[in-house]
C-alpha cells in the first residue's frame, strides 16, 4: 500500500473515531436532558466511574465519588425538571482503543444558572463502539465567563 494511502486511511479512521466519541458524549447528554436513564446506559461501559472535584470555601479540595446506579436514579427522579448542561467545546484525544474528551460546560437547572466546570470523559473502544468508562468533572460558580 502506498504511504500516502496509508496516511489517508489512518486519518479517516481517526476522524471517524472522533465523530463516534462525540456522538457517545452527545447521546449521554440527550439522555440527561430528557431524564432518560436507559439512553444514558447505552453510552456507558460496565466499568464506569463518576467523580466530581470541587474546591471548598476553606480552600481545600473535595473529591466526591458517585455510583452509576445513584446517578441514574437521580436522573430518573428529576423527571419533569429541566437539566441543561451546555457543552462549550470538545477536545478529543485518541490513542488506539482509549480516548478522552475534555468538555468545558455551563449547567442550568430549570433555566437558572447553577455552576460551570469541565468534564473529562474517559472512553474505551469496545468492538466498533466507544463507551464512556469514566467521567470526572469540576464544579464551580466563579470563573465561568473564562470557559470556552
Amino acid at each position: 500500500m502506498p504511504i500516502a494511502l496509508l496516511i489517508l486511511t489512518n486519518s479517516l479512521y481517526g476522524q471517524h473515531d472522533t465523530v463516534l466519541i462525540k456522538s457517545a458524549v452527545q447521546t449521554f447528554f440527550t439522555g440527561l436532558h430528557s431524564n432518560d436513564s436507559n439512553l444514558i446506559k447505552t453510552t456507558i461501559d460496565s466499568s464506569c466511574f463518576l467523580y466530581s472535584i470541587m474546591q471548598k470555601k476553606d480552600g481545600s479540595t473535595l473529591l466526591e465519588k458517585e455510583s452509576v446506579e445513584e446517578f441514574l436514579l437521580q436522573v430518573t427522579k428529576m423527571k419533569g425538571q429541566n437539566l441543561d448542561e451546555k457543552l462549550l467545546s470538545y477536545d478529543i484525544k485518541i490513542d488506539g482503543v482509549m480516548a478522552i474528551a475534555w468538555t468545558p460546560y455551563k449547567f442550568y437547572f430549570n433555566g437558572q444558572f447553577s455552576h460551570c466546570g469541565v468534564n473529562v470523559f474517559s472512553l474505551i473502544k469496545r468492538g466498533l463502539q466507544w463507551k464512556i468508562m469514566g467521567i470526572t468533572d469540576t464544579r464551580r460558580k466563579q470563573g465561568c465567563d473564562e470557559l470556552h
